[in-house]
Parts: C-alpha cells; sequence; structure tokens
C-alpha cells in the first residue's frame, strides 16, 4: 500500500499519540482541531499506511526488579549464514530489548536490560557468547540517564 503524504492534521495526530496512546477519539480530535469521524478516519489511515506500527505502555524498569541496563557492542564472523544465526539467536533473548545493525568497529548495537549483574554474566556469557560466530563482546552499563524517550521530533 502507498503511504499516503502527511499533512500537517496527520502530523498534529501522530504527535499527540506517540505522547499519549490511549487519548480517546473525541479527545485526540480536539487537541488536533479536527472532529471526532475525520481524526479517527485518519488515524486508521495512518495505521493501515504503517505509520503507527502500535500501541504500548511504557514501564517503569526499576519498580519492576530490572535494575541493570547495559550496551553490548557485538562483532561476528562475516558471512550470511553467521549473520542470520546471530539475528536468530537474538530474537530469542527476551533480555535483549533492542537490537541495532552498526557502522564502525562493531556489527550490532544490543540494549539488555536485567535485575542485576548476575543476570547479565548469565546472559552475557552464556547465551550471547555462546552464538556461532560471535567474535567479540564489549559491554557497557547505565549508570544514569540523563534523557530517555519514546517521542519523534515531528515539527518541534
Amino acid at each position: 500500500m502507498a503511504k499516503p503524504a502527511l499533512d500537517a492534521a496527520d502530523l498534529r495526530i501522530l504527535d499527540a499519540l506517540q505522547r499519549n496512546g490511549r487519548l480517546s477519539n473525541v479527545d485526540l480530535a480536539e487537541q488536533v482541531g479536527l472532529s471526532p469521524s475525520p481524526c479517527l478516519r485518519r488515524v486508521r489511515d495512518l495505521e493501515e499506511a504503517g505509520y503507527i506500527q502500535g500501541y504500548a505502555a511504557l514501564l517503569d524498569r526499576r519498580r519492576l526488579g530490572f535494575g541493570v541496563v547495559a550496551f553490548v557492542e557485538v562483532k561476528i564472523d562475516q558471512n550470511a549464514e553467521g549473520d542470520a544465526r546471530f539475528r536468530q539467536a537474538v530474537e530469542r533473548i527476551p533480555e535483549v530489548v533492542s537490537c541495532f545493525v552498526m557502522t564502525g568497529t562493531m556489527d550490532y548495537l544490543l540494549q539488555v536490560v536485567v535485575p542485576d549483574l548476575d543476570a547479565f554474566a548469565e546472559v552475557s556469557m552464556r547465551r550471547l557468547l555462546q552464538i556461532p560466530g560471535v567474535k567479540d563482546v564489549r559491554s557497557s552499563f547505565v549508570l544514569d540517564v540523563v534523557k530517555h524517550g519514546t517521542a519523534l521530533p515531528l515539527g518541534r
């Protein structure tokens, strides 16, 4: 499906929903200056076109017992089979909450969230390092969070 061009109203809808995905259609319409029926139609169009990929609740990791966040750089053997195997293995590790293909000296950057250092050692030594083709793993631990958001800068 071809993605429609976004106009100012679409951008206002996206901005409002990324900041509060629980807005009712009536409240959303009021915030973006539309009547409810056209607003709902636009939201559905944005969902169908893939601009809105889903809705989620943001959780407090510390309250849930996840005290350690690590960014892990991973270098793998460069071949299609090793790359596919690594990607499949990472998909099966729930503690890896993000995985990015990178330029530079490392191939992947992982964000790992665990309760404590013992749990991180388990993930690192018994899971990541056991994936065939992994050549090098380097970890950095988050000491404090200055800014962490999910909202994209839509015209701000």
